[in-house]
Order: C-alpha cells, then structure tokens, then sequence
C-alpha cells in the first residue's frame, strides 16, 4: 500500500512538473547540440565589412551560447549576421561566448564567477582589436540576461587596470543595449534552481552565479555600484558618455513566469522598451518587420548617427586648428621669383624638422643659386 501511495505521488509530482520539463526543454538546445565536447566560447566574427567603422558585439546569458541565443525557431544563422547588416551596413558584428551554463544535462558545469566571465570578454575582445589594429573603434555592446553583468563587470575590471589595451575597450564603449538584465535582482535565480532541482537528468548547480542573480546579492550590489560609478565618472575623464537602452520581457516563460521583472531591468534615468516576448524568445528575431528587432535596430542606428556625427564634428575641428596654426604670425613663407627664393620666418624662436629652435630675422638664403651680380663681384 505505501508502494503504491509512493507511486502515486512520484506520478503526481512529475505532472505537475511537466509543462515546466516541457517550457525548458523548448527553449534549452537541441539534445545532439548538448552533446559537445567543448563550450563555443571567446570571440565568433558574424559580419565583417571592409568599410566597417564600428564593432557591435552580442553577449548571451544563463544557460545560452554565442549562436544559439541569437537564433530564432526555423531558421539556421543568428539574427545579427543575417538580418543586422541589412540595417547597419558599416558595422562589424561579434559575438561572445562563455560557459553560463547554470546546469548542463551531462553533470558538468563551469564553476567560474561572473568576474572571471568579465575578465575573458575584457582580454577576447582586446586582443580580437589589436591582432587587426582597430582598437580605436567605437564598440556598442548587445546583452542579454547574465551577459548584461557580465559587460558591466568587464567594463568596470578595464577602468581598474594599467594595460592600454584594456582601458581602450572602455574608452571606446559608447552604448550598451540590456535585454532582460537583472540589475536589482531576479526571478532568474528562482528560475535556475527550478531548472537544476526538479528534473531528474540535471546533477549539478553553479552556485556562485545563482547566489548573484538574488536580489539581495551583495556580489550583484557590487557590480551596480562600481558600473554606475564608472558611467559618471566618464564625463569627467573628458570621455564621450555611455548611451544606455533597457530591453524588458511582457510575456511570463510557461511554469516560471516573469524571470526578470520590468522593475529589475530598467535602471532609473534611462530609456525603459518592452518585447513582447518571454525571457527566452526576447532575443530572437526572424524578419526585418519584428518588432522587436525595430526596437533594437532602431536604438542602434540613433547612436551609430551620433557617433558619426561626433567624429566628424571632430575632425572639422582638427581641420580648423590646422588651419589656424598655418596661417598665424610669425610662420615659415615663401617668396621670389625665378633664382632669387626668400624664406621669411617672421619674429621670435622658430622650430626646424629636427625639433632644434633658432631665431631668424629678415630674409634668409637656403642653398639658392648664386645672383648674377654676386657672381660678377666674385669675378666667375
């Protein structure tokens, strides 16, 4: 009889967990896709013009990889290379990966905190720039989920270090999109354990990434603060600010609900879009026409505008320095005709090629042709 009860409630349990099995089992990979032997992890190039001036890159979240999270149901390429470069035609598309597994169906799970996720995106990403020498290259960042701290993390390590290549991915940070980020916290962590507890293929939880997603994670507290301050400091170090855009879910993941709630995933001061989508499927566009790729693209061509329209401000202003150097008092000029050349070099200290200081006054004769009359006095 309690042979029999037990069997009832194990068979009660796992129906009751069924449409959850069901929901995560939709959205994890496909079983001969988990059956790898390495995580895809570091920098993947999805789109590279030869006239490219600024590098987007796509950094996935909890239990996702740096092809998978970008591509929608049906089709077989990530939405960045195929659908992006559509939109921004001078824009080279990057995508990282790191091991965010949460819990891995074969037992295996990276035990790596986020700061060490931050500390391989800092290092990929600089060196992926320097190998080509384009680290001077204005970067927006697309995250989504944990991939969100993790940028912010990266971001914050770079500004701590002395190493110019590393500071240079902050210096040329202009905008971040966030797409369900916890910022305060989250379901998300509810949501990892339900995930690694209640099916019975899951052995093993990464405890360190689930402890930040709580609410009241000091780790995660840690990462805002030093995010934060980093971002108003910028205008002080006479560095352009970082454009911010908060991406948030509208429709509840089936048996979890909302993983991160709209008040988790907007930062107050910045601009707050919905998509009308759950956590998983957020990230993933088939047409030009979704609305939320519009949202997305949209926010990502207002700021390459920007920029655009910054670095030529810039230029025109080095233009008109130069102009002014050349034609102030004082400077090198010309003048004579045919084998009688004049420098003149006007009043006070002038500074040769060599970078040696003289001072000329009148005009001067460089290695000219001898006059006639000089010639005659010398009896040639």
């Amino acid at each position: 009889m309690a042979s029999q009860h037990g069997i009832f409630l194990s068979f009660a349990k796992m129906k009751r967990l069924l449409p959850l099995q069901k929901a995560v089992a939709e959205d994890q990979d496909p079983p001969k896709r988990l059956l790898r032997e390495s995580f895809p992890a570091g920098i993947k190039t999805l789109c590279s013009p030869d006239d490219g001036t600024i590098d987007i890159v796509f950094i996935h979240g909890l239990t996702g990889n740096r092809d998978n999270t970008w591509t929608a149901r049906d089709t077989t390429d990530p939405w960045p290379k195929t659908l992006l470069p559509l939109a921004l035609a001078t824009s080279r598309i990057l995508t990282f990966g790191y091991d965010a597994y949460v819990a891995d169906w074969r037992g295996v799970v990276s035990q790596a905190r986020i700061a060490n996720h931050a500390w391989n995106l800092l290092t990929s990403l600089a060196s992926y720039r320097e190998n080509d020498r384009t680290n001077e290259r204005p970067i927006i960042f697309v995250c989504h989920s944990l991939g969100g701290l993790v940028c912010e993390d990266a971001l914050v390590t770079a500004r701590q270090r002395s190493e110019r290549h590393l500071q240079s991915i902050l210096r040329s940070t202009r905008g971040i999109i966030f797409l369900g980020t916890p910022h305060h916290g989250a379901g998300l962590a509810k949501w990892a354990e339900v995930l690694s507890q209640s099916i019975g293929l899951v052995k093993q939880t990464n405890s360190n990434i689930v402890e930040v997603l709580r609410r009241d994670s000091e780790v995660l507290a840690r990462i805002q603060e030093s995010f934060h301050t980093m971002v108003m400091a910028r205008s002080r170090e006479g560095l352009p600010p970082i454009e911010i855009s908060c991406f948030y879910e509208e429709l509840p993941l089936l048996g979890v609900g909302l993983v991160v709630p709209q008040d988790s995933a907007i930062l107050p001061g910045y601009i707050p879009i919905g998509i009308h989508s759950n956590h998983m499927d957020m990230t993933k566009f088939t047409s030009t026409d979704d609305p939320g790729f519009v949202a997305v693209c949209g926010e990502l061509r207002r700021w390459i505008r920007d920029i655009d329209a910054a670095e030529n401000h810039r230029e025109d202003l080095t233009l008109s320095n130069d102009r002014d150097l050349d034609e102030q008092p004082g400077t090198a000029s010309q003048h004579g005709d045919g084998n009688r050349q004049f420098n003149n070099f006007g009043t006070g200290p002038q500074k040769n090629v060599e970078g040696n200081y003289f001072e000329a006054k009148g005009d001067q004769h460089f290695g000219m042709v001898p006059s006639k009359e000089s010639m005659g006095r010398k009896g040639v």
